[in-house]
Order: C-alpha cells, then sequence, then structure tokens
C-alpha cells in the first residue's frame, strides 16, 4: 500500500483537476499527465544536471517508502528498516533472506525498484561516456594551445601548406598547427594522415566547427593564436570572398582580442579592399589568382623563373628573414651586402620611415639604430655577420643596357582577371609588341568583359591585342595559329572549368601537348631528321622533337593539382607554374613573418623591383676566375643584387651558395638570379 500511494496519489490529483475545469467549449483540455509530462521535459531539457538529479530522488524516494514499508510489518525500527531498504535496492539479492508473507511483498517491490534504478543509472553513465567519445571524436572539445598556427577552413591547398609549416618549425623542434573545418573530424584526420611528408615534430590538431561562429572560435584558442590562416573555399570565387569577409568580421568580433595576425587567401582582386577595411592593420592578403597570374607573366618572360619562385618561396632551401644586427649600425649597404657568409642581403627595413621595407638600396645608405636587415638564408638561425672579407672590386666587361625588343604573346584560355594580366605586361613589354588572346569567348563578349573589369583597349600603350575565337583541346583550331612564331605561350586555367581542378588540368595538358605536337611538326630541322633516319618514328624521336620545340619558345602552364606536376616534369616540355603549391608556399611564409608579405607585394607588382635572370656575359669575360663575393660587387655597378646563379650545364640554379669567397671558373654562357629595378 505504501509503495501504491504515490500513483494514488496523482490519480488522485488528476481527478480533482479534471472535476474543476471549466468548460467553455473553446479551451483544449489538458490532463495532469501532460502537464506534468512537459514540466518533466522542461526540467530535463533545461538542467544539465536534471538527469542525476532525477535519479537520486527517486532513489530517495523509494528507500523511504520501502523503509515505511517495512516499518510496518516488521518489529524493527525505522531506522533499520530504512538501512534494510537501502540494501534491497542496491543489492537484489538481500530480499531471499526475508521472511513471512508482509516481509516477503514489501522487499521484492523494493528490489524489483532497486534494478530499475541500478538499470537507469548504467544508461545514464553510458549515455554520458558516449556522448563524451562522441565529442571528442567530432572535435567539439577546446584545444588549450597558445601561440600556435590556426587555419580556418579546407582546400586543396592544405597539404602543401601543413608541410610548409612543418619545414618552418622544424628548428624549433616541431610546432602545432590547428585546423578548423566545417568537416567530421574523424574525416580530416584521415585525408591528413594520407599527405605523404613529414611532419618533422610538428603536431596537427583537427576541430569540426564554423569561423563565422564565436563559440567555435573560442573552442580553438582563436585569440591565444600567432597566426590565422584563412584559406579559400574552392569554387565560386565571389562567394568564396564574401566568406572570407565574413570569418574577418567574426574574428575582429572576438572579446578576447587577437594575439597573432591574419592571413586571408582571396580568390579576387577587387575584394582586396573590403577585407583590408574591416580587418584593418591585423589582416595581411594573399590573392591567389593574381599572384599565379603575375608570376606566370614573369616566367614567360624570362624561363626558369619558376624553379627559383619555388625555391625562395618554400621552406624547404632559402627564404627571406628580416633581423636586427647591432654589430652592423654605421656600415653602408655595400659593406652589409659582404658580412654574412650563409646569407645575401636583399634591402634594409628602416626603422625612421615607420619600418618601411626598401628592397635593393642604394649602396651609399648607412645602417641606423633600429634598422633591421632583410636577408635570403636557409633558416633564420643558420646565418650571422662575419668580418668584413678582402673582395676586388672589378670593372664590368661592358656597360650594356638591354634594350627591350618586341614579343609576341599567346593566352590560351580566359581567366576572370584577364583585364589585370594585359595591364601588367602592358608595363613590362616593348612598344609594338603583340598579345593573342584565343579562347571560346566570343569578341564581343571578350570586350564587355574587360571593359566591365576597369580596361580601356585604347589605353594600352605597348601591346596590340589580337582575338582569335577557338577551343584550344581541337587541334585543327590551334593549327590555325601560328604556333610557331610566339615567344611565350601561357596555357591558363579557363574560367569554365576552373572550379574542378583535375578537368582544369586534364584541359591544359591536351593543351599544352598538342601546341608541342605541332610546333614540333613545323620546325625547320623536321626534313632533316627524317631523312636521317629514313622517315622512322619512335617514342624517343618524339620526346626529342618535343624538347626541340620547347628551346624554341616558352610554354607555361597554369596548374591546379599537384599531381599534375610529375606529368610535367617527366615530360620536360612545360616551365611549368604549380598554382596551389606556390600560393601555400607563399601564405605560410606570411603566416610566419608578416613583415614579408611587403617584399612579396613588390616583388609580383608592375613598378619597383622584381627577380630577373641575366647572361654571365654582363659581368664577365669568359673564364675569368672570380669569386661570387667579386661578381656581386660588379652587378652592383648595373644596381643589382646578385642572389645566385645557374651553371650552363646545370638543371637547376643555386642561391645563395656557400663559399661565396672561393674563386671559381666562370662561363659566358653561366646565368645569374638577381634583384633589379623593373625596366
Amino acid at each position: 500500500m505504501m509503495l501504491s500511494l504515490p500513483l494514488v496519489f496523482i490519480k488522485y490529483m488528476e481527478y480533482i483537476s479534471y472535476v474543476r475545469r471549466p468548460y467553455d467549449g473553446t479551451t483544449e483540455e489538458l490532463s495532469l499527465n501532460k502537464q506534468l509530462a512537459y514540466r518533466v521535459d522542461v526540467f530535463l531539457s533545461f538542467h544539465p544536471y536534471a538527469k542525476p538529479l532525477t535519479l537520486l530522488v527517486a532513489t530517495l524516494l523509494l528507500i523511504c517508502l520501502g523503509g515505511l514499508a517495512l516499518f510496518g510489518v516488521t518489529d524493527d525500527s525505522i531506522a533499520d528498516c530504512l538501512w534494510l531498504s537501502w540494501t534491497y535496492v542496491a543489492d537484489s539479492g538481500n530480499h531471499a533472506n526475508s521472511e513471512g508473507i508482509g516481509p516477503r511483498l514489501v522487499s521484492v517491490s523494493v528490489s524489483f525498484g532497486g534494478m530499475l534504478i541500478f538499470a537507469m543509472m548504467l544508461g545514464l553513465v553510458s549515455d554520458a561516456i558516449s556522448e563524451k567519445f562522441d565529442s571528442l571524436r567530432k572535435g567539439r572539445s577546446e584545444v588549450v594551445e597558445q601561440n600556435h598556427t590556426l587555419i580556418l577552413g579546407w582546400s586543396d591547398k592544405l597539404g602543401s601548406l601543413l608541410n610548409q609549416l612543418a619545414i618552418a618549425n622544424e628548428s624549433l623542434g616541431g610546432g602545432t598547427v590547428v585546423v578548423m573545418a566545417e568537416r567530421d573530424k574523424e574525416e580530416m584526420e584521415l585525408d591528413i594522415a594520407k599527405m605523404e611528408f613529414d611532419f618533422r615534430g610538428t603536431s596537427v590538431i583537427c576541430r569540426s566547427g564554423s569561423p563565422l561562429i564565436l563559440a567555435d572560435l573560442k573552442k580553438v584558442s582563436v585569440s591565444k593564436a600567432r597566426a590565422i590562416v584563412v584559406l579559400a573555399e574552392d569554387g565560386n570565387a565571389d562567394q568564396s570572398d564574401a566568406r572570407a569577409l565574413r570569418t574577418v568580421l567574426s574574428l575582429t568580433g572576438v572579446k578576447e582580442g587577437l594575439r597573432g595576425h591574419l592571413v586571408v587567401e582571396l580568390s579576387d582582386l577587387d575584394n582586396e579592399v573590403l577585407v583590408k577595411l574591416v580587418g584593418g592593420d591585423l589582416v595581411e592578403t594573399v590573392v591567389a589568382h593574381d599572384v599565379i597570374g603575375r608570376l606566370m607573366i614573369q616566367c614567360a618572360r624570362q624561363p626558369g623563373l619558376a624553379q627559383i619562385w619555388e625555391d625562395i618561396l618554400g621552406f624547404e632551401n632559402c627564404e627571406f628573414y628580416i633581423k636586427k644586427w647591432p654589430q652592423l649600425h654605421g656600415l653602408q649597404f655595400e659593406e652589409v651586402l659582404i658580412s654574412f657568409p650563409d646569407a645575401i642581403p636583399c634591402g634594409i627595413k628602416v626603422a625612421s620611415s615607420g619600418g618601411k621595407i626598401i628592397l635593393n638600396p642604394d649602396d651609399f645608405y648607412v645602417l641606423q639604430e633600429g634598422d633591421e636587415v632583410l636577408v635570403i638564408a636557409e633558416d633564420d638561425d643558420s646565418y650571422a655577420p662575419a668580418a668584413l672579407p678582402m673582395v676586388q672590386r672589378g670593372n664590368l666587361p661592358k656597360n650594356l643596357i638591354i634594350p627591350k625588343t618586341t614579343e609576341r604573346i599567346l593566352f590560351c584560355g580566359w581567366r576572370r582577371d584577364m583585364e589585370d594580366m594585359i595591364l601588367v605586361l602592358d608595363a613590362f613589354l616593348a612598344h609594338g609588341s603583340e598579345l593573342w588572346m584565343f579562347n571560346e569567348v566570343s569578341e564581343k563578349e571578350r570586350e564587355k568583359k574587360l571593359t566591365d573589369g576597369g580596361l580601356d583597349i585604347s589605353r594600352l600603350a605597348n601591346i596590340v591585342l589580337v582575338n582569335r575565337e577557338g577551343n584550344a583541346v581541337i587541334r585543327r583550331h590551334l593549327e590555325s595559329l601560328p604556333l610557331e612564331s610566339f615567344d611565350s605561350i601561357l596555357i591558363l586555367a579557363d574560367e569554365s572549368v576552373e572550379d574542378s581542378a583535375i578537368q582544369a588540368d586534364s584541359r591544359s595538358l591536351a593543351t599544352l601537348l598538342l601546341i608541342r605536337d605541332i610546333q614540333a611538326k613545323r620546325l625547320p630541322y623536321r626534313e632533316a631528321m627524317v631523312s636521317i633516319h629514313g622517315g622512322s618514328s619512335s617514342q624517343g624521336s618524339w620526346r626529342e622533337e618535343m624538347q626541340q620545340a620547347s628551346d624554341k619558345s616558352v610554354i607555361i602552364s597554369e596548374i591546379l593539382d599537384p599531381r599534375t606536376k610529375n606529368l610535367l616534369s617527366m615530360s620536360k616540355i612545360s616551365d611549368y607554374v604549380l598554382s596551389n603549391e606556390l600560393v601555400s608556399m607563399a601564405l605560410a611564409m606570411v603566416a610566419e613573418d608578416r613583415q614579408i608579405n611587403d617584399v612579396l607585394e613588390e616583388l609580383f607588382a608592375e613598378e619597383g623591383n622584381e627577380m630577373q635572370i641575366r647572361g654571365a656575359d654582363l659581368y664577365l669575360c669568359e673564364g675569368e676566375e672570380l669569386s661570387f663575393y667579386e661578381v656581386l660587387l660588379r652587378a652592383r655597378q648595373r644596381r643589382e643584387i646578385l642572389i645566385g646563379y645557374r651553371h650552363a650545364n646545370a638543371e637547376k640554379a643555386v642561391i645563395n651558395p656557400p663559399g661565396k669567397t672561393e674563386r671559381r671558373r666562370w662561363s659566358v654562357k653561366d646565368v645569374f638570379v638577381v634583384i633589379a629595378e623593373k625596366e
């Protein structure tokens, strides 16, 4: 009877509520069960400890009711009955010792209730453990880190970016990189585990979340990160940049503030102003599309420059570093140039000008207190100034001013920033040069797109636009072009397929092979080769013809997928540009030191300084024995900074060579890599 009292009480209250409820024909009748169920549901939903609290109350209620019931059917005291009731609840087997009908009924009832309580407790514990493991598995737990690099977003550039950050952190014994994206944590960890490179002691932590939600940003310790990289999403450029803008807005709203700087990857140059307006001094932007476009133009004009940029942008070889050296104060820049045996100074960060970085300064600039030296070195701890060596200053064999010659360049495909590339070419090329544009966009639509992009064709000073319409993967369309007459050909990732890296690269690769094959068949030596070999054809001769065609003109292919790199490297028929890797390298470099972004922007811009490849005959005579420092000082007579060289029989250039005071024999067929003012 005691155990059934709560049920009787509830039914009685329901009956009283039903009898006393006024009925007006419009009010919906709510039973006490519904009201009670609703209250219980609200209580369990809004209170985090509602379930264990409910279990505790039910246990105490069962013990009390069982104790009272035992007190009524036995001669024991109330305390003994409550203790006996607890033993029945805790261990259902204790009721076997009960004697008499009354005590047995009560003990069985209490034991049955104890089994239900125990089952509920197991369920709660199991649910709590499952929720905790599920939270850990899905990346919902908070990251307790500081001075880490935070990457927001996921794209195909992530692998190259993680690789560069791991190399950069190797000298520190490794670092911590946190990746947060709107993906499942297990999927992210599985994809990262498939990346074929050594993390070199760097830990990569993945978390699921949205950068637009402040709670998720707090979860990855955004306020304690030393650098935050916002990756552009794959797909539509405007949508990707709009999301990047919202992410920057969300980051600027963090109450605790941000310790590090933001590195935002954008897809369209026109959106850069908005992001900088919102982010202010915290933001450094890297416009991937614009960087690759300018780099393609530089590499087309100077074959081999792609390899130089890969070496300098990546952390595997030599890169830019900025550091103070008080012992150099009072020295002229010409003396600073030969002060570092293991580095090459390139510029000065002038303290009196608000920290402005001057590339290739005047020889007579004197380092002041607070100035910092920009160098190219293998690592930030691999170089230091030494005593000034004795270097002979020679004279240039001839003071040549390299004249600009007219060029004929072909663009295969259409990019959305075509107007920007045309303006850059117009600034670089000599008057009378031609730019042929071959794509599937009609001439009328081209003019409209260029005009909408802000290009006034009538104001082009140096180049003449030649429009041709056709499909770059159809051989007969390509054969209508004078492919053998172009100085350089740029195969662009067409706007129509740029959302799919594999499709864009397949199209670019097909165009490249078709162009090289057409060029090879049009070369004058073709008839001689056929007569010598009796008209036979083989895979070897085909490859030789393709490589011979490569020597006649330069083809730059815009590659989006890193896997395509191996195909082009094996064929050796294209001075390729690997878009995603180069952009990832730039993002990693700016994430490590935001000051480097100013250096990269000047090297990519139409004005200022750029990297150039020069013939050795500008600095020395055939067979002359000179040290690297002696050639460097000769280059200073042309207001250039020598940073490396490539021998005539070598495949790769050497940047920041060792043994700078050791003499070696040079050939006029060698080439030098310099930083010089744009012509």
